[in-house]
């Protein structure tokens, strides 16, 4: 099934602090981002799709246990890593330990964004759990912080069946937004790549 702009719409309001907290509890890698091949995979394909070989600093909002970040770090002078669930920052705080060049901090966006500027935003399996509202506010509010000539990755799984709101629909949120320029796709029958550069103001 081929998809079509407005084939999906947003959750009606951003998936719950409550709901993630929960899945932490159960599991320590909801995710399964340090076993499962199809997300060490990702991974390798994010890393070799950076258009630079360095960057100054990097903003990555929904680090979830910061294995990511790990991989980021050789990558940028600094990188700052949030997530909105306790237990996820915690681990994420274990698994960067002894990169000076991390900081990791617990965070809820949109309200809560970074007063800094970057010439790197990595945002990972995020946007699809929020509201159409949220949505925009989150991305006003990223590109407001993403320096001229920086890079905005996305990288979200796609909905096998092609039927909910997804990678596809998301990523053409983000594409559709005035200001920035699109530099790699990748596509696949797992997950969406994309990568963005921010004009001049």
């Amino acid at each position: 099934m081929t998809r079509a702009e407005g084939d999906a719409a947003a959750p009606e309001t951003t998936v719950s602090l409550d709901y993630f907290t929960g899945l932490y509890m159960a599991k320590d890698d909801p995710w399964d981002v340090a076993t499962k091949w199809h997300n060490q995979r990702k991974y390798a394909v994010t890393l070799a799709s950076l258009p630079r070989e360095r960057y100054r600093s990097c903003y990555e909002p929904g680090a979830s246990i910061g294995l990511f970040t790990r991989m980021l770090a050789p990558r940028c002078d600094a990188i700052l890593a949030t997530d909105s669930v306790e237990e996820a920052v915690a681990q994420a705080a274990v698994n960067t330990a002894g990169l000076p060049n991390v900081t990791v901090q617990r965070a809820m966006v949109p309200a809560e964004m970074p007063t800094g500027t970057f010439d790197l935003v990595v945002i990972g399996d995020l946007l699809y759990y929020l509201s159409a509202a949220d949505l925009e506010a989150f991305l006003a509010g990223v590109q407001q912080r993403l320096e001229p000539g920086g890079d905005l990755v996305c990288l979200h799984f796609r909905d096998r069946e092609n039927s909910n709101w997804d990678g596809f629909n998301v990523h053409e949120a983000v594409a559709a937004r005035p200001g920035l320029d699109h530099v790699v796709r990748h596509e696949d029958e797992w997950f969406l790549l994309d990568v963005f550069r921010a004009g001049s103001r």
